[in-house]
């Protein structure tokens, strides 16, 4: 069944990974940490949390897997500045790699249409 317009607190944003839904507060409580992590990983830009109208941080559960990747990092032992550069670096292959696919794919697609 699909919603067309959804209301309730959240109006239609449940499934929204970049929806801030979480408080400092409540998000490092999810993480089992500190709001002082939330602010060192901040001021990192690892993640940039949004702000409300009040101008409370209100993070998104895409930031909060980032922040506990970084969290895992930093119980290993790695300098949380580290841990930010890692991170960054990791998502930059990411996309390095998911770029290089699709163009693997448009070439042998190409080689494929040449060939026929």
């Amino acid at each position: 069944m699909t919603v067309e317009n959804p209301t309730g607190p959240l109006g239609g944003h449940l499934d929204d990974d970049d929806y801030p839904a979480y408080t400092m507060g409540r998000a490092a409580e999810m993480l089992g940490t500190t709001q002082g992590f939330l602010r060192a990983i901040g001021e990192a830009r690892l993640i940039t949390p949004l702000r409300s109208e009040g101008g409370h941080r209100r993070y998104s559960r895409y930031q909060l897997r980032i922040a506990a990747r970084a969290r895992e990092l930093v119980d290993q032992g790695t300098p949380i500045e580290a841990a930010c550069r890692i991170i960054i670096l990791e998502d930059q292959l990411e996309e390095a790699q998911r770029i290089n696919a699709e163009y693997r794919r448009a070439a042998e697609s190409a080689d494929t249409t040449a060939a026929t």
